[in-house]
C-alpha cells in the first residue's frame, strides 16, 4: 500500500507539472498569436528546425528577418518553447529599455552562469525576491561604478600606451609584406590591456600568441552560442551527454583557475592602508580595478567576497578585450577600404601630435574628435555585441501588440543601426554623421553599441579611451589598406560579432615611426 501511495503520489504531481506547463505555454502561444511572425512556425518546436547551423549562417539569417519585416514594428520567433519577439526599431527598443521592470536579462544569458557567475552582466536584478530589501544587482552596480571615475581611467591609460606600442613594432614586422591577418594582433593588445588594468598583472600576451587563456575564451564562446542556439541541449543532464558538456566543462576549469590565482596572489599583496606604497623610495604601485575590488564595500562597510570579485573580474575580462578587440578591427578595415576618412584621421592626428612620437595624454584623447566619429561609425556598422535580449518583467504593449509576461525580447543592434529614417544609406561608411551638428534630432535608442537604459555597458568610457588610444598609435605609424571586400567579410553574431575569417590588410610604414619607450 505505500509503493501504491508511493506511485500514485508522484503521478499525480507529474500530471500537475505536465498540465500546468503545457497550460502555461498553450495559453502564451495563442496570446502572442497576432504577433508577426516567421512562416512554418509550429506549435511545440516552433522554428528551431529552420535555423542554419553555422554561427555566421545562422546571423545572416536573423539580418534577413529583420529586412522581410523591416515594416512591420516587431518579429516573433519561438525557440522551442520559448518565445522571442526581436525588435529593431528605435521606438520599440525604447519601449523595453527605458522601462526598470524589464530589466532582467533573458533566459539565455543563464547558459553564461557557470563562466561569468551573477556578475554585473549576468546577475538577476531582482534576485528572483520581492523588491524590498533591494535589488542585488543595483548594489553591485552602486559599488563597481566609482571604479570607472575619469581619474581612474586615467591611470590606465599609461598601461594602454605601452601596449600599444607593442603592437606596432610587431605590426612593423608585416609591413611590406602583403596582406596578413590583423585580428589576433589587435585582440592579444587588447588583452593584454585588460589584464594589466583589471587585474594588474601583465601576461605578455602579445609576446605568446598561443595563450592558453586567449583559447580557452574563444573556444568558451563558441560553446555558448552554439547551445543558446539549440533548445534540444538546455537540459544540463542532455547537455552533457550529447552536447559538448565535458568540453564546456575542461574551458571551464582554464578560465576560472586563470582569473582564481590572480584575485588571490593580488589579495596576499594588498598594501595596507598606512603603507600604501607612495614614499619616495617604494615605486608606484600601479591601481587595478582588481584592487578596488578587494578594497570595495557596500553602504553597511560589507566587503565583496572573493567569489563576488571573481564573478566581476571575470565578466570584465571577457567583455573588456573581446568587444573592443573586434570594434577597433572593424575600425581598421573600414579606414583601409574608406581613403578619404583614413587621411581625414592621419591629418587630426598630425595637429594634435605634430612630428613627435611621444604617448597619448587625456588632453590629446578630448582633441580627437574625427577619430571619435570613426569609431562610433565602426560601431554602428559592426556593433561588438550585436544582439542582447531580456526578460519582460510585465505584460506590456510594443505598437499595438500584447506581449506577455515572461516573453524575451531581443535587441538586434545591427539591424537597428541600419534604419534608413536616421543613417540614409546605412550601409555607407560616413563619420560625419557623429559630428554634434548631425546627430541633433536623432533618437536616443537609435543607436546604442553599450546598450541603453539602466542596463547600459558600465565600461564604455574605458572602451572609448583604448580604442582611440590603439588605433591613433597605429595610424601615427601606418597607412592601412583592406583587402577584404564588404561582402567577404561574413559576420559572425555569437557573444560577439567577429569576421568569419578574420580582417586582412596591407601596411605602408609612414615617415615618422613611433619609437620604443
Amino acid at each position: 500500500t505505500t509503493a501504491l501511495l508511493g506511485a500514485s503520489i508522484l503521478v499525480a504531481v507529474l500530471a500537475y507539472v505536465t498540465y500546468t506547463l503545457l497550460g502555461s505555454y498553450l495559453h502564451r502561444w495563442f496570446e502572442m498569436k497576432p504577433i508577426p511572425q516567421l512562416e512554418g512556425t509550429h506549435i511545440f518546436v516552433g522554428n528551431s528546425f529552420q535555423f542554419r547551423a553555422s554561427a555566421g549562417d545562422f546571423f545572416g539569417q536573423m539580418v534577413e528577418y529583420t529586412q522581410q519585416f523591416y515594416d512591420e514594428p516587431l518579429l516573433k520567433i519561438w525557440l522551442g518553447p520559448v518565445p522571442f519577439v526581436v525588435l529593431f526599431h528605435a521606438e520599440t527598443v525604447e519601449t523595453v529599455l527605458n522601462n526598470p521592470i524589464h530589466m532582467e536579462k533573458s533566459y539565455s544569458y543563464t547558459f553564461l552562469h557557470p563562466w561569468l557567475g551573477t556578475g554585473l552582466l549576468t546577475r538577476s536584478v531582482h534576485s528572483g525576491s520581492p523588491l524590498p530589501p533591494g535589488p542585488k544587482w543595483r548594489q553591485r552596480r552602486k559599488m563597481l561604478t566609482p571604479t570607472f571615475h575619469f581619474s581612474i581611467l586615467a591611470d590606465f591609460l599609461e598601461v594602454m600606451n605601452e601596449q600599444a606600442d607593442i603592437l606596432v613594432q610587431k605590426l612593423q614586422k608585416q609591413e611590406g609584406k602583403g596582406p596578413f591577418n590583423c585580428f589576433s594582433h589587435v585582440t592579444l593588445c587588447a588583452l593584454d590591456i585588460i589584464c594589466e588594468t583589471a587585474m594588474g598583472k601583465r601576461i605578455y600576451a602579445q609576446s605568446n600568441s598561443d595563450s592558453e587563456y586567449v583559447q580557452s575564451v574563444y573556444k568558451m564562446s563558441d560553446i555558448i552560442s552554439s547551445r543558446q542556439r539549440k533548445p534540444w541541449l538546455w537540459p544540463d543532464f542532455i547537455y552533457q551527454l550529447f552536447g559538448e558538456g565535458r568540453e564546456h566543462d575542461r574551458t571551464l576549469k582554464i578560465l576560472h583557475a586563470f582569473t582564481y590565482k590572480v584575485i588571490h596572489e593580488r589579495a596576499e599583496h594588498m598594501p595596507d592602508k598606512e603603507s600604501d606604497s607612495d614614499s619616495d623610495q617604494a615605486p608606484r604601485r600601479r591601481r587595478a580595478f582588481l584592487d578596488m575590488l578587494l578594497k570595495t564595500a557596500d553602504d553597511d562597510g560589507n566587503r565583496m567576497s572573493y567569489q563576488a570579485i571573481q564573478e566581476e573580474v571575470d565578466t570584465f575580462m571577457f567583455r573588456g578585450h573581446d568587444t573592443t578587440a573586434a570594434s577597433m578591427n572593424w575600425a581598421l578595415h573600414l579606414l583601409g577600404s574608406n581613403p578619404e576618412a583614413h587621411n581625414k584621421v592621419q591629418r587630426e592626428l598630425q595637429e594634435v601630435f605634430g612630428a613627435s612620437d611621444r604617448h597619448a595624454t587625456t588632453d590629446d584623447l578630448r582633441k580627437l574628435k574625427y577619430l571619435e566619429c570613426v569609431i562610433k561609425e565602426a560601431l554602428r556598422l559592426f556593433p561588438s555585441v550585436p544582439f542582447f535580449a531580456r526578460s519582460l518583467g510585465e505584460d506590456c504593449r510594443i505598437n499595438g501588440f500584447k506581449v506577455p509576461k515572461g516573453a524575451n525580447a531581443v535587441v538586434i543592434t545591427y539591424a537597428l543601426h541600419r534604419d534608413p529614417r536616421y543613417f540614409p544609406e546605412p550601409e555607407e561608411f560616413r563619420p560625419e554623421r557623429f559630428l554634434p551638428e548631425n546627430s541633433v534630432g536623432r533618437p536616443p535608442y537609435a543607436y546604442i553599441p553599450f546598450s541603453a537604459g539602466l542596463r547600459n555597458c558600465i565600461g564604455q568610457r574605458f572602451a572609448l579611451m583604448e580604442e582611440k588610444v590603439v588605433l591613433s598609435s597605429i595610424l601615427r605609424n601606418f597607412n592601412i589598406e583592406a583587402c577584404q571586400r564588404y561582402e567577404e567579410l561574413r559576420p559572425m553574431g555569437e557573444l560577439i560579432l567577429r569576421p568569419e575569417k578574420g580582417i586582412w590588410i596591407k601596411l605602408e610604414q609612414r615617415n615618422s615611426p613611433t619609437s620604443s619607450k
